[in-house]
């Protein structure tokens, strides 16, 4: 008798045991589910506001424009550009969109995935001016499938890019079709471009060196004030004719 009930105390044991490894391995599983288009409770006691719910355009609206532009779409959770194979010359009712807000110091985070040989961009400090394209006013951070699109042979221009002045080795990238992980960095003259969790440029604005490297990129011909970047600006996102997808669009003031 004392034996069954050593036997039996046992296996009672083992299977609590069970149950809390399953209760542990669910709340673990639970943790690590990734919220889309949303914040957590810890991001919005850091600071961090969301700026695309995955529903509506919000606060996106079309450069130079007081609305939404018919080029870009709603559509499962993402806000998508409709590629509409004129390159650089967009939709007749697409182009560039930006958010409509001005920031300064931030960390901004999102994700992208491109198309196949597409390309597009993200801007940030961005001016809007009646005579001016917002690549004619910000940096740019390249959107780009490296292993179709002609850009991608030269790694000032890759996906990760200070686009014309810092490369990326074409390795950073994940395959089109899969969602790239990106953090943009601005603090005080201080810009960091993240992909996929790395840190792959570092600059800072106004100093000499910036001066230098703007000197030798294509900004000035077509803005002799670029090297200028303004303090605060707008972000935006790029029409190049291709099909994008962005989504856990987010940014936390600094």
């Amino acid at each position: 008798m004392k034996k069954l009930i050593f036997v039996m105390a046992i296996a009672a044991a083992l299977m609590s045991c069970n149950q809390t490894a399953t209760t542990n391995a669910g709340t673990e599983n639970a943790d690590t589910v990734q919220l889309v288009n949303a914040l957590t409770e810890a991001e919005i006691a850091d600071g961090w506001m969301l700026m695309f719910d995955g529903e509506t355009p919000g606060k996106w609206r079309g450069y130079g424009k007081d609305h939404f532009p018919a080029g870009w779409v709603v559509e499962e959770g993402m806000l998508r550009c409709i590629g509409s194979g004129r390159g650089e010359a967009g939709a007749v009712e697409g182009g560039d969109i930006i958010f409509d807000e001005k920031f300064q110091n931030f960390e901004l985070a999102l994700e992208w995935k491109i198309s196949d040989g597409g390309n597009s961009g993200i801007f940030y400090l961005a001016q809007e001016l009646p005579d001016k394209t917002i690549w004619q006013t910000a940096p740019e951070m390249q959107v780009l499938d490296n292993t179709k699109h002609p850009d991608g042979r030269d790694g000032l221009h890759s996906a990760g890019a200070l686009y014309d002045m810092i490369g990326v080795p074409q390795d950073k990238v994940k395959p089109v079709g899969e969602w790239n992980q990106v953090k943009i960095l601005v603090y005080k003259g201080l810009v960091e471009h993240w992909l996929n969790g790395e840190k792959v440029v570092t600059y800072h604005l106004w100093t000499p060196e910036w001066n230098e490297m703007v000197a030798k990129s294509k900004f000035p011909e077509y803005n002799p004030d670029w090297a200028n970047i303004a303090q605060e600006g707008f972000i935006g996102l790029q029409d190049h004719g291709d099909d994008v997808w962005y989504r856990n669009i987010k940014i936390k003031k600094m």
